[in-house]
């Protein structure tokens, strides 16, 4: 496994496993590797000659306040999991390699696909993804790109840039990555203690009782959400940041549940910002 730090370097790769009739998948992280990233991984492996894992904890993406100088790092654990689970380039570039002194462009998403869930609380942020993201595609030229689907809304607004910007690359989400007591695997899952862990799990279960729920024939998004929320306000250290219910491939906000349903959940547990989802498939 070879770790390129150059984008020249990476750049120079790709043409060369191109030239060789290659085919490449880019699995994005921003390192700490867990269980999700491996997924991402192994699907990359299976359908792609090469796996590139990048890893730029990229912080145009954080806001002020945020926790940008504490996310955690730690390359030599990663390496060690990158190597084991099959990766065969791992693409590391330092914040001055990709933003350099003068840097001036950036990509917005506009509408409501930014402005929602996560969009609402961090306003930036997804300029911050896309932006990395699109220079990831520029850089690696990846025949297929991995993301999970716990990022649903991320997953949505990079497919979006992609068609718009007629971007030369597949986008493959892969399910959620759940770890043995059902919490999300998530680099920041290191923040919680055990207390705030059993906490977290709250928001699973509200989930999971809407799946139950819905099952059952319930349509509207106002008690689904209402139910939620009385799950995770058990979590005495658990702030609600949003509960909503989305159209799966527009984000567009519904009242009434029909087809595919992204139901979305987002909490501050201690000081830790959680995400979480889940699809539902429902008729009129």
């Amino acid at each position: 496994m070879r770790i390129i730090t150059n984008i020249d370097d990476m750049k120079a790769y790709s043409r060369e496993a191109k030239s060789q009739g290659k085919s490449i998948g880019l699995v994005p992280t921003m390192g700490f590797l867990h269980e999700g990233h491996m997924s991402l991984v192994r699907a990359a492996g299976e359908e792609c000659d090469v796996v590139v894992l990048s890893i730029f904890v990229n912080p145009v993406q954080f806001g002020p306040g945020e926790d940008y100088e504490k996310y955690p790092r730690d390359m030599e654990r990663d390496k060690k999991i990158a190597e084991e689970t099959g990766v065969d380039h791992i693409f590391a570039p330092g914040v001055d390699e990709m933003y350099p002194d003068g840097y001036a462009t950036y990509i917005e998403p506009e509408g409501h696909m930014a402005s929602i869930l996560c969009g609402k609380s961090r306003p930036g942020h997804f300029k911050g993804v896309d932006t990395v993201v699109a220079k990831l595609f520029n850089i690696v030229s990846p025949d297929k790109s991995y993301f999970g689907q716990k990022d649903a809304q991320q997953a949505v607004i990079i497919r979006q840039m992609v068609k718009d910007l007629n971007m030369n690359t597949e986008i493959r989400v892969m399910p959620i990555v759940r770890e043995d007591d059902g919490l999300a695997a998530s680099s920041r899952n290191a923040y919680l203690t055990g207390d705030e862990r059993r906490q977290a799990l709250g928001l699973y279960r509200s989930l999971k009782e809407a799946e139950r729920l819905v099952s059952g024939g319930e349509r509207s998004a106002g008690k689904l959400k209402k139910e939620m929320e009385k799950i995770l306000l058990e979590g005495k250290d658990v702030r609600v940041d949003y509960i909503e219910a989305v159209d799966a491939r527009t984000l567009k906000e519904v009242d009434l549940l029909k087809g595919e349903t992204l139901i979305a959940v987002a909490a501050v547990v201690g000081n830790t910002k959680l995400i979480d989802n889940t699809v539902v498939r429902s008729g009129s």
